[in-house]
C-alpha cells in the first residue's frame, strides 16, 4: 500500500537558491503557530455554505455546541445577520477539589441577501447545523442586461 502526499517545496526538504537565510521557511513556520490559528478562528467563527436553487437560497451555517436559544437571526435592509451569545458555567466539587469556570462569548456573521421574501424565511437547527431557507422574490427574479453608454 502507499499514500499520495501533495508536493510542496516547504515539506520536501528542498531549499530555494534565492532564500539565503531561510526567511521563507521562518515566516511559514511562524504563521503556522497555534497562536495564529486561534486568532484566525475569531475572524470567522461561523462557517457557512450558501446554495442557490431555482426558487430559494439556502444558508447552512456550522454552529456546534450552541443551544438553539442562544442563536439569533435577523433580516434588516437586505442584510441577514446570524448571531450567537453564549454563557457557560461549570461548577464541580469532588474529594476536596473545587473546579469553577465561566466563559461568555458573542459573535455575528452577516450576508447581503437582496431579492428575497423576508416574511417567508424559515430556519431550523439540528446537530450543530443552522439551516436558513430564503425564498426568492419572483418580482426581482431574472437577469437584466445593462447598456453601456
Amino acid at each position: 500500500m502507499f499514500s499520495l502526499i501533495p508536493f510542496s517545496r516547504r515539506n520536501s526538504g528542498i531549499s530555494r537558491r534565492d532564500d539565503f537565510f531561510g526567511l521563507e521557511q521562518f515566516f511559514h513556520d511562524f504563521f503556522r503557530d497555534p497562536f495564529f490559528s486561534r486568532l484566525s478562528s475569531f475572524a470567522s467563527p461561523i462557517r457557512a455554505d450558501v446554495r442557490e436553487t431555482e426558487h430559494e437560497y439556502i444558508v447552512e451555517a456550522e454552529i456546534p455546541g450552541v443551544r438553539k436559544e442562544d442563536i439569533s437571526i435577523e433580516i434588516s435592509d437586505d442584510v441577514l445577520t446570524l448571531g450567537v451569545d453564549t454563557r457557560r458555567e461549570v461548577n464541580e466539587e469532588s474529594e476536596g477539589y473545587i473546579y469553577r469556570e465561566r466563559s461568555t462569548g458573542s459573535f455575528k456573521r452577516s450576508f447581503h441577501v437582496q431579492g428575497i421574501r423576508n416574511d417567508d424565511v424559515k430556519a431550523s437547527y439540528k446537530d450543530g447545523i443552522l439551516t436558513i431557507v430564503l425564498p426568492k422574490d419572483e418580482k426581482t427574479k431574472g437577469a437584466r442586461r445593462i447598456q453601456i453608454d
